[in-house]
């Protein structure tokens, strides 16, 4: 993951658990509620998704132990899922209106055998003039919505594994 910038925004946390055990909460694709679609950021995008003619969060979690390349939950597309070595990484494409694409990319990384780093990242690449005009506005929201959003997963991962 790249530095922060007015495209990004970056969260990391140190994480008392090994990166297996973590990955578990990270990338589970059970059906129950999950960091990815049920943070309040991410039900009021859905809403306001709605409001404009788009799907929402439309998608269940697949049902599986872990998300694959493929599956849909939320309103995300996952786009990768898996691990390179002690490198977790998840990477969800947003599928709502908006004039660009957003990208969210979470990564756990072995620290050692209990501790593990967790990383995410909020990414939006603008198309046309709208695009880079909502760029500009959207960066305190987009701040906002990691910051939230990291702290549910933070929470997911202390009363599912610590």
């Amino acid at each position: 993951m790249g530095p922060r910038g007015l495209r990004t925004s970056r969260r990391t946390s140190d994480l008392p658990l090994p990166a297996e055990r973590a990955w578990a909460v990270v990338a589970s694709g059970r059906r129950r509620p999950q960091w990815y679609a049920d943070a309040a950021p991410f039900v009021v995008r859905g809403a306001l998704d709605r409001l404009v003619g788009g799907r929402g969060r439309a998608w269940e979690p697949p049902g599986t132990p872990l998300l694959a390349a493929g599956n849909t939950a939320g309103f995300w597309r996952v786009l990768e899922a898996g691990h390179d070595g002690s490198r977790h990484r998840l990477l969800l494409e947003a599928a709502v209106r908006a004039p660009g694409r957003v990208l969210l990319h979470t990564e756990v990384d072995a620290l050692d055998a209990s501790r593990s780093r967790l990383r995410q990242q909020v990414a939006f690449e603008p198309n046309g003039i709208l695009g880079h005009a909502y760029l500009l506005a959207d960066l305190p929201a987009r701040e906002a919505v990691l910051a939230l959003t990291h702290r549910r997963l933070l929470a997911d991962l202390r009363r599912e594994a610590w």
